[in-house]
């Protein structure tokens, strides 16, 4: 039965989103590897002491690779739900989804490059 009382309603979804980063960080590999590098370079960033801008962009690329792998995870899971066996089509879902997180990935990486190279170059 859905509550439909707003401050009620806002902390069961808030609990459902925790509850979910939760089962998305213990039981798929991806984001075990992607949260970790976050810690690190959060970690760094605290080493370095890296500027308010620098941190902005930082959080947002860590975020943004967590969020895209979360989005990644549940299309392949809906995938293998609608569809268990080796399809073609589903395939060509899985590998658009997996190239969405290449692309935060990438982004991630580039804005990595930015805030560290000088740290460690010049």
């Amino acid at each position: 039965m859905k509550d439909n009382r707003f401050i009620i309603g806002r902390i069961k979804s808030f609990t459902y989103a925790f509850k979910g980063a939760c089962k998305l960080i213990a039981t798929e590999h991806s984001i075990m590897v992607q949260a970790s590098i976050g810690v690190l370079v959060t970690i760094a960033g605290f080493y370095f002491e890296i500027s308010a801008t620098e941190w902005l962009f930082q959080t947002l690329a860590i975020g943004m690779v967590l969020s895209i792998e979360g989005l990644n995870t549940a299309v392949e899971k809906i995938a293998d739900f609608i569809h268990p066996q080796y399809h073609e089509k589903i395939g060509f879902i899985k590998d658009i989804a997996a190239g969405a997180v290449f692309f935060a990935a990438l982004c991630a990486v580039i804005v990595g490059i930015i805030i560290y190279y000088p740290k460690f170059f010049c």
